[in-house]
């Protein structure tokens, strides 16, 4: 994995992990809050972090925004502020600008002003609890758009003893398995048509949501 640079404006609830986090993979990162607490709280945990206000282009020129590989405009209370924001970081020729946002109307503006790419962390995670809330196969879940999905979960039990070509699960079930995590632990990355699932496998699948929700029955 190469190391990046990261902007990362905005010290709240989610900018503030994303900060700590990237670091920690070992990447450079530069956070930025107006609130000089915020700043003094994450100044031993990333790269560097300093007290300014982004909306002011002359800040971020300052701070040599056109230079790091992503920005991300964490701050997403605002829609006027967040725009301001992105519009600067890619005048200042920034290759990757994500912005946070609130509702679907927030993400359509930021899209239009031209971020590369707008996330809704509430909404991701709350999906994310609601399906291993209401099914304990579901291990994780991701939602890539509003049709497709990727999920691992626990394999059927009819599934044990079977290959994936005996199954003809893409063709049956309209899915493709992307991977296996076996019950040790063990991960067979886009196994053949070959491979046999065992009792305790998960597999990691990609699919329309209705097709995955189907097989969640068998």
């Amino acid at each position: 994995m190469s190391k990046k640079s990261f902007l990362i404006i905005g010290l709240g609830r989610f900018g503030t992990p994303l900060a700590i986090e990237l670091c920690r993979l070992g990447h450079e990162v530069l956070a930025v809050d107006l609130q000089e607490e915020r700043v003094r709280q994450v100044a031993d945990k990333v790269t560097y972090a300093v007290s300014g206000d982004a909306r002011d282009p002359e800040v971020l020129r300052a701070l040599g925004a056109g230079n790091f590989d992503c920005a991300v405009v964490a701050s997403g209370e605002d829609v006027g502020n967040s725009s301001l924001i992105i519009l600067t970081l890619k005048e200042l020729g920034v290759p990757q600008v994500v912005g946070k946002a609130q509702n679907s109307v927030h993400r359509r503006v930021l899209e239009k002003i031209g971020a590369d790419n707008v996330v809704y962390p509430e909404q991701e995670m709350a999906l994310r609890l609601a399906q291993n809330l209401v099914n304990d196969d579901v291990l994780n879940f991701i939602e890539l758009s509003p049709e497709y999905s990727i999920m691992e979960r626990k394999i059927p039990a009819s599934w044990a003893g079977k290959s994936i070509k005996e199954l003809n699960i893409r063709a049956k079930y309209s899915i493709n398995v992307i991977a296996v995590r076996s019950d040790d632990g063990a991960m067979s990355i886009a196994p053949g048509g070959d491979y046999g699932f065992q009792p305790g496998d998960h597999v990691i699948a990609l699919g329309k949501n209705r097709d995955i929700e189907r097989i969640e029955t068998l």
